[in-house]
């Protein structure tokens, strides 16, 4: 070899060397960049999650003595909007606001009550709308309504308390026989205000005002309709009244409750008498829950029950407990209910106070408040923070850090007794018209539907799949496969939005109307197969053998066109004659199946179609690549090709196969467009192939436009994400896993 010829060879393995340690080091740094951007994803998602599961915190603001004692004892007590500005309302008939984070005072003004008259009682008509009532001595009311004007003087918040009277300042007379009124409740909306009243000698009043519009005059007048109820109202302590002004409950100490539809304000109605508490046991407290489909009751033992009202098979409302709360050993001394959410807090005799949301069955937070017996507790409307008054004459400002409370782990993951439903269940349900609206963040329904869709994509689309690429790999001849393996690559090219379109606009509706002829063709296609090919072998051979070898399924391409024509034309007499014409009908009228026009069946056969070529390529290439060797040897020693495909080159190709099988699986879980578009996008839970559902991917893309940044229900969709993200990546895993011991196991083939 001359000096040149080395000096060049040298220069060339050197220049190799160099590539191979460049390829090395991309490959290496490829793998790591792939396995940490996984990680970062995955820890994104854990960190927008994370403050979902984080207990509520408070801290105290502000501690001072009872703003302007002299006006009298505080019977209510509640902050403004912006949680600046708070009102106590005294048995003085005062109202008395003042600064929150000082206690200054800054107005002061009387609700008129007449002079020789006393008040007998107090009702906070609403927290939202700012009524309160006094009851008199003389059987009158006087209700009073606290608002604030916000103003910008000088590009400073100026908040600038008021009192109005809505239904006059003079006193409305509720008993006509001018009987002290004891005990009172107050609703009031656009339609009219209604009155609940125990009076002195033991009656429960009921008294509407309707307001009737005028097309004439300028002011609205009232009709007053009077009742009363037939109820013994002896030991009475609390009267609520719902704000629709549709249900009455009225209830002793011992929590011997009675419940009165009162929609015809005339002839009221009583619905159910019950007993809340246990024997021993006495009520301490009783308020509504947020939205008033719910009491909250509050005994001596320290517990706070949910009661609701839920309606039975035969549509007939009774309540019932939900769920039960344990706040300490001692009584509980006050409830007080969040506007805005289903939360609440309970406070106890020792002062200590706990934070709790009724849906998510939490409690969030647990903090000694007060040294003192606490008198009077409430929520800021916002929920960020709240005041408390206590038996020293102190009223103490704490803050709250809040922000998620209604999700937990039960509320994700298990059945839970929602308001208004007549047992517990999953639900998925983010959004509402209604303020009142109750958070459903189950994403067990979620998780179903993922699973369903991708099940029946899967038992379309892997035999399929399968069994086309052992024909095509093994059997087929060269030039015929040579056409068909790219022909089936390219269907995954199609756009899945393409799919889904197809799937949900013209699909739908043809196997709706046409469902029958589905089933027939699922029939009689297989059968017709199988009988030409038993008819095959019995043809003579010489005609037999003018087929070249690997083109025997062209022959079936007649075959199937004609059995699917055949299957098509004999679904209609077949309709009429086992199901009366109307399949769908039978379905629902004989079985209780109902069927919706995107259901699981448009979804399976759409998706499939798009999960098709990706199990087929992969499984080809695993077949067609197993060693010649192989096969000509097992040919050799007398197998058949078919015992040579199943004993040998399945199992040698196994590792690839099932491979193909868990990428198919991938895409159908994650599968977003498809689904969107072909399903109801009903978050139902029900096996039956002609119901929808909704997919955790699905509903990703559906509500995440929709969301608050920041909000729960942002970070439940994050956390939607983070399931599908988890359950792609240890099945994966374990896939590898799976596919590793497979290729070890044959590899010795």
């Amino acid at each position: 070899m001359t000096a040149s010829r080395i000096q060049v060879s040298a220069a060339y393995q050197k220049w190799r060397k160099i590539k191979d340690q460049l390829a090395r080091y991309g490959i290496v740094t490829g793998g790591l960049g792939v396995i940490v951007a996984i990680g970062l994803i995955f820890f994104y998602l854990m960190y927008v999650v994370y403050p979902l599961f984080v207990s509520a915190e408070a801290h105290e603001l502000a501690r001072y003595q009872v703003p302007e004692a002299s006006a009298g004892k505080t019977l209510f007590l509640i902050s403004e909007e912006q949680n600046e500005v708070a009102v106590r309302f005294t048995d003085q008939g005062k109202a008395v606001f003042f600064a929150v984070d000082s206690g200054a005072v800054l107005k002061t003004e009387s609700v008129g009550v007449p002079d020789g008259v006393a008040i007998t009682s107090f009702t906070v008509g609403s927290p939202a709308q700012g009524f309160v009532v006094y009851g008199l001595d003389n059987g009158g009311v006087i209700v009073v309504r606290h608002r604030y004007r916000i103003t910008y003087p000088n590009d400073k918040r100026l908040i600038t308390p008021q009192l109005k009277f809505p239904l006059g300042r003079e006193a409305l007379q509720i008993d006509p026989q001018g009987q002290a009124i004891i005990n009172i409740a107050f609703r009031s909306n656009e339609s009219g205000s209604t009155f609940a009243a125990r009076t002195a000698d033991q009656r429960v009043l009921l008294t509407n005002f309707s307001k009737e519009e005028s097309l004439f005059a300028d002011d609205d007048s009232f009709e007053r309709i009077d009742a009363t109820l037939d109820v013994n109202a002896e030991k009475l302590a609390y009267l609520l009244l719902d704000k629709e002004q549709r249900n009455l409950y009225l209830s002793t100490q011992d929590g011997d409750l009675s419940l009165f539809n009162i929609s015809d304000k005339q002839h009221p109605v009583l619905v159910q008498h019950t007993q809340i508490m246990n024997v021993g046991e006495q009520l301490t407290s009783l308020v509504f829950l947020t939205g008033e489909l719910s009491l909250l009751a509050g005994d001596n033992k320290g517990f706070v029950s949910q009661w609701s009202l839920v309606r039975d098979a035969m549509n007939h409302y009774s309540l019932q407990k939900l769920r039960v709360f344990k706040v300490s050993e001692l009584p509980v001394m006050a409830i007080a209910a969040e506007q805005r959410r289903k939360g609440f807090m309970a406070i106890d005799a020792d002062g200590v106070a706990g934070v709790y949301h009724s849906t998510a069955e939490r409690q969030l937070l647990t903090e000694k408040v007060t040294s003192a017996v606490p008198e009077l507790l409430v929520i800021a409307p916002r929920a960020n923070a709240f005041l408390l008054e206590d038996s020293e004459g102190m009223i103490e400002v704490w803050a709250i850090d809040n922000e998620h409370p209604e999700v937990s782990i039960k509320s994700i993951w298990q059945e839970v007794w929602y308001e208004s439903y007549p047992q517990p269940d999953y639900i998925w349900q983010s959004s509402s018209s209604s303020n009142d609206f109750e958070p459903k963040y189950s994403l067990t329904p979620l998780v179903f539907g993922t699973l369903k869709a991708a099940f029946y994509a899967m038992l379309l689309a892997v035999p399929l799949a399968i069994m086309g690429a052992i024909y095509t790999a093994y059997f087929m001849a060269a030039p015929l496969r040579r056409v068909v393996k790219p022909s089936i690559e390219i269907m995954e090219a199609l756009p899945t939005v393409i799919l889904g379109f197809l799937a949900g606009l013209w699909l739908a509706p043809f196997i709706e109307e046409h469902l029958m002829a589905v089933f027939s063709i699922t029939l009689v296609l297989p059968v017709a197969v199988l009988l030409f090919a038993f008819a095959w072998q019995f043809l003579p051979e010489k005609l037999r053998l003018k087929v070249p070898e690997g083109y025997d399924a062209a022959l079936l391409i007649p075959v199937i066109l004609l059995a699917t024509l055949f299957a098509y034309k004999i679904s209609a007499p077949l309709e009429m004659l086992l199901f009366n014409g109307n399949i769908i009908g039978w379905f629902n009228n004989e079985l209780g199946i109902g069927y919706d026009q995107r259901n699981s069946l448009v979804v399976g056969i759409a998706m499939g179609f798009a999960v098709i070529p990706t199990i087929f390529s992969i499984t080809e290439d695993a077949i067609f690549s197993v060693p010649k060797h192989l096969s000509v040897g097992s040919l050799a020693l007398g197998a058949t090709p078919w015992q040579t495909m199943t004993r040998v080159v399945i199992l040698t190709a196994s590792p690839g196969i099932f491979s193909a099988v868990m990428i198919g699986l991938g895409r159908a879980v994650g599968e977003t467009m498809i689904v969107l578009m072909a399903t109801g996008n009903t978050p139902v839970m029900d096996l039956s192939v002609f119901q929808g559902m909704r997919t955790l991917s699905a509903n990703i893309a559906v509500e995440m436009p929709e969301s608050e940044v920041g909000s729960t229900h942002y970070r439940v969709l994050f956390l939607a994400a983070l399931v599908l993200f988890s359950f792609t990546f240890v099945f994966n895993t374990l896939a590898e896993l799976i596919r590793q011991r497979l290729r070890e196991k044959y590899s010795s083939l």
